[in-house]
């Protein structure tokens, strides 16, 4: 090999000092590190608090929405109560009225509330839960409170203000009670959140609630109380203030810098025109991930540097003996390269041909996947119907058995709510069971086989299409062969086929006298056999011969897509679909699936 252009003799051209470039790159790499390091830590930890932050103020909205959800059941259960209509129809009734102070009394201090308390038409108070306080609301009048006027015009009404007598701030939860010739009166149940803002200071997170005009109504920090977001016009908080909503407040927005430092999520408070604001304090959570990130850095940087130098000495080492060497093997090289040019490009395009044809392959299964499931979708249109059907008899009990238990409740039968509610409870698991399987036909097929029971597939098909069965009036026998047979297949695509073959045969059996379709499962040494025959016309001789051909069909609307899918489908299995006319007249269809190995 010549190499008589690489004179070892001659003299390495001038080189700029390594180490000086090592330096400067050592340095430029460090304050890089560490600048990126920083900027990493704080997005995670920002990223980190972001995540807990939307928890807590998942869990904080939660709370208060159950807690409101609790108490709006009560002003409606109350106000069927015949002890309140007799105490508005006769106010004078000192005795009655007493008792019914008691019941108040003892409903507040067992219910949870804040007050509950019974007004008449003209909006004086004539019972109270605190008819024992100082601040008993009995013989006030409340009728320019908000409230006590929607729910005369609407029959119910939510308003939240602070109370003119006890100075705490509540939701005004009220009941418009009537009577044979009309209104009677409104009851109240005053619902305040002392105990919620104490589960709140519990966390070290700050928490409140604005309403829409951004006036905070429930808050961690009692400082905060009826502060607002942003700043109020003039005239918007002297009608506010003349309400009396919120007593003397000032209404001044929240200090500029209240938020810094905090990073702010937002959650809307559902059924109420509130909003909940949590905030998370990021200063000693971002200081702690950018010192950590920032110590990785340096460390792994100061390794590398280490290990640079190391190598760097040992270059220049070995950098005089190993010029000549160098200069073979980039002549080698190039002889190499230019030798296995053609070999290279030929291999480009041998690996370009497998991978466009590993793309046409993927698109083909895609292709068939998505075919399957539009298939399927186009089933579920169809027998959606019937499903609807199945779920409004029970839907329609549990609203009657419903309404019966509240008049139970009412009249103080505990043991008949238990019973009704019972009833409720099995009617529910009905309705899970009908739409677990539409929910699991639904759903795309993992293609995994597995052991399924053909037994368990064909009831899964005949919920589905139950509706349909019993509205054609046909008669349906099932045998489901041995107990525990089990086939290889997969359970959604299975059903999927039944239904297939079940619709044919209900579509074929139209205007049939006598309409029947039987099910089977037989085993026949390894393999699986379901059939599924009908007695109506059969299949004609030209259909049969192209029967899993796309787009033959004997359907006027029918597109021939479903025989083909199921044909697939079982193909996939390792099994096959087979079709003929029975003796007796109709078509049967035979599913034949490998039995999966016990």
């Amino acid at each position: 090999m010549a190499i008589s252009s690489f004179p070892l003799s001659a003299q390495p051209r001038p080189r700029p000092r390594p180490w000086l470039l090592f330096a400067l790159a050592a340095l430029v790499l460090l304050l890089g590190a560490l600048w990126g390091a920083g900027e990493i830590g704080r997005k995670l930890a920002l990223a980190e608090l972001l995540g807990d932050a939307e928890a807590s103020a998942t869990l904080h909205a939660g709370t208060l929405e159950n807690a409101l959800d609790k108490q709006r059941a009560l002003p409606f259960i109350l106000a069927q109560d015949p002890d309140f209509r007799a105490a508005l129809a006769a106010p004078q009734d000192e005795e009655r009225l007493a008792a019914l102070n008691a019941k108040l009394e003892s409903l507040s201090t067992g219910g949870g509330m804040s007050i509950v308390y019974l007004m008449d038409r003209n909006g004086t108070a004539i019972a109270a839960s605190n008819w024992r306080e100082p601040t008993s609301f009995v013989g006030r009048n409340y009728a320019f409170r908000p409230y006590f006027q929607r729910a005369l015009a609407q029959g119910a009404a939510e308003h939240f203000a602070m109370g003119n007598v006890s100075h705490l701030p509540g939701v005004y939860l009220a009941r418009r009670i009537d009577g044979p010739d009309g209104v009677l009166g409104v009851l109240v149940v005053k619902m305040d959140f002392r105990k919620l803002e104490a589960d709140w200071r519990a966390y070290a997170r700050p928490a409140f609630v604005a309403d829409e005009r951004g006036i905070i109504l429930i808050t961690s920090l009692p400082e905060w109380r009826f502060r607002t977001l942003a700043p109020i016009p003039p005239q918007d908080k002297n009608a506010i203030r003349a309400s009396l909503q919120f007593g003397a407040a000032p209404l001044d927005p929240l200090p500029a810098d209240s938020h810094d430092g905090f990073l702010e999520v937002t959650k809307a408070v559902a059924s109420t025109p509130w909003t909940l604001h949590l905030l998370a304090p990021t200063q000693q959570a971002v200081s702690r991930s950018v010192f950590q990130m920032r110590t990785l850095a340096l460390l792994s940087v100061s390794a590398l540097l280490a290990f640079a130098a190391l190598q760097l000495t040992r270059r220049e080492r070995l950098l005089a003996h190993s010029a000549a060497q160098e200069a073979i093997r980039l002549d080698l090289e190039n002889r190499v390269v230019a030798r296995t040019k053609d070999l290279l490009a030929a291999n480009r395009q041998l690996q370009a041909e497998m991978e466009e044809r590993q793309r046409a392959e993927a698109h083909q299964q895609q292709l068939q996947d998505e075919l399957v499931q539009a298939n399927k979708l186009a089933l579920l249109g169809q027998i959606t119907a019937s499903v609807a059907h199945e779920i409004n008899q029970p839907v329609a009990a549990i609203r009657s058995y419903a309404d019966n238990a509240a008049l139970y409740l009412a009249r103080s039968q505990p043991d008949s709510v238990e019973r009704n509610l019972k009833t409720i409870a099995a009617l529910t698991e009905r309705i899970g069971t009908i739409t677990d399987g539409l929910r699991a036909f639904s759903r795309k097929a993992t293609g995994q086989i597995e052991a399924v029971s053909p037994a368990a597939a064909i009831s899964g098909a005949l919920l589905l299409l139950g509706h349909r069965l019993r509205q054609s009036d046909v008669e349906l026998v099932t045998e489901f062969g041995p107990e525990g047979l089990l086939a290889a297949a997969e359970r959604v695509r299975l059903e999927q086929v039944l239904v297939n073959l079940l619709q044919n045969s209900l579509d074929a059996l139209a205007g049939t006298p006598a309409p029947m379709i039987r099910l089977s499962v037989a085993e026949d040494g390894g393999e699986v056999r379901i059939t599924v025959a009908d007695n109506g016309p059969g299949l004609p001789p030209q259909v049969m011969q192209a029967l899993f051909t796309p787009f033959v069909t004997t359907k006027e609307s029918g597109l021939g897509l479903g025989l083909v899918i199921s044909h697939d489908i079982l193909a996939d299995f390792g099994g096959c679909l087979e079709a003929e006319n029975s003796a007796e007249g109709g078509a049967c269809f035979t599913l034949i699936l490998p039995r999966f190995p016990s």
